[in-house]
């Protein structure tokens, strides 16, 4: 899967028109000699496979290359940007399954009322919205109609914090301006409502579908019939054994996130790796489109990873199933 997706990464850029060279000369006249120095010096004068090669091994030695437009690493622009990202997926992770749980489980025991009809049609609402009407919508209400939230950056420009985790939320509370947490908060609020009500809808639907299928199941009936409280029943007997597939939809949606961050970093003014991304193919800074698109699938191969660990934890007898 990695080698895909450097291969996925390498090819990408290089089929959008435009040409690297001319971009970075911009309204600058270069001369044919200048252009093929530039091409040899960027290695775009060998051939492709060659190209892809020296990429793939620049990778394996930690080497993800240098943009174009700064001349800086790869992987240090990248770790600069990562936390702001970070912190916009965490809070818009925890609002989908905060509310995306519950939502699925008291679905799941009000099967074919009029509460589970309303819970899953609006799931249904929330996951065909795109993300990008969604915010702009949510911008206009709360932002420019109600006075509630700010429209875009991480913190008001009234504070001026020390960057030492690189997470604004974390920074501000060790840092000494007061109010300066309850800004970074302000600011993450609207963004990580755009940004997890896809997995909201995905988690709440999941949930229900799995809780479904266990209470139909014999231990459930004879924990109704011990006369156990119910939240014994759902939340100790039958959540348990659905939440391998809940944990399962959750580690898929960090691909989700991080996808749809490009989109909600570009209406936020949020800045992140999506924008960075978004900024770097329009320049076609190609060593920074490739190196982000690696970086964040190994993001989210590690997570997978981290995912399929927790099996055993939620449930024992996985490790000792053959």
């Amino acid at each position: 899967m990695f080698f895909g997706v450097t291969l996925l990464a390498f090819g990408f850029i290089r089929i959008l028109p435009g040409d690297p060279i001319l971009t970075i000369a911009g309204e600058r006249s270069m001369k044919p000699e200048q252009y093929a120095v530039m091409m040899e010096r960027l290695g775009f004068d060998k051939p492709v496979w060659e190209q892809y090669l020296d990429y793939i091994l620049g990778i394996l030695q930690g080497d993800f290359g240098t943009s174009f437009l700064t001349n800086r690493p790869i992987i240090e622009e990248f770790m600069e940007l990562f936390p702001a990202t970070v912190e916009l997926g965490v809070c818009a992770m925890l609002f989908a399954v905060v509310i995306g749980l519950p939502a699925g489980i008291f679905a799941a025991v009000k099967r074919r009322t009029f509460y589970d009809q309303g819970i899953m049609g609006i799931s249904l609402v929330g996951y065909s919205m795109p993300i990008f009407w969604w915010g702009l919508l949510l911008i206009i209400l709360f932002s420019n109609i109600l006075s509630l939230t700010p429209v875009s950056g991480r913190i008001s420009f009234l504070y001026d914090v020390e960057t030492v985790t690189g997470f604004l939320l974390i920074d501000s509370l060790l840092g000494d301006e007061d109010g300066a947490f309850w800004s970074a908060l302000h600011h993450l609020v609207l963004p990580s409502i755009v940004l997890g009500t896809i997995p909201l809808a995905i988690i709440a639907r999941q949930t229900r579908s799995a809780m479904l299928e266990v209470l139909s199941e014999d231990y459930v009936r004879t924990a109704k019939a011990k006369g156990l409280s119910p939240i014994r029943i759902y939340g100790l007997h039958a959540l348990r054994n659905a939440m391998i597939t809940v944990i399962t939809v959750i580690g898929l949606q960090v691909g989700v996130l991080l996808a749809g961050a490009i989109l909600t970093e570009t209406i936020f003014s949020w800045p992140g790796i999506g924008k960075w991304i978004i900024f770097s193919v329009f320049s076609r800074d190609y060593f920074a489109v490739q190196g982000g698109l690696v970086l964040i699938a190994m993001c989210v191969m590690s997570v997978n990873l981290i995912v399929d660990l927790m099996y055993g934890l939620i449930n024992p007898r996985i490790l000792h199933t053959r």
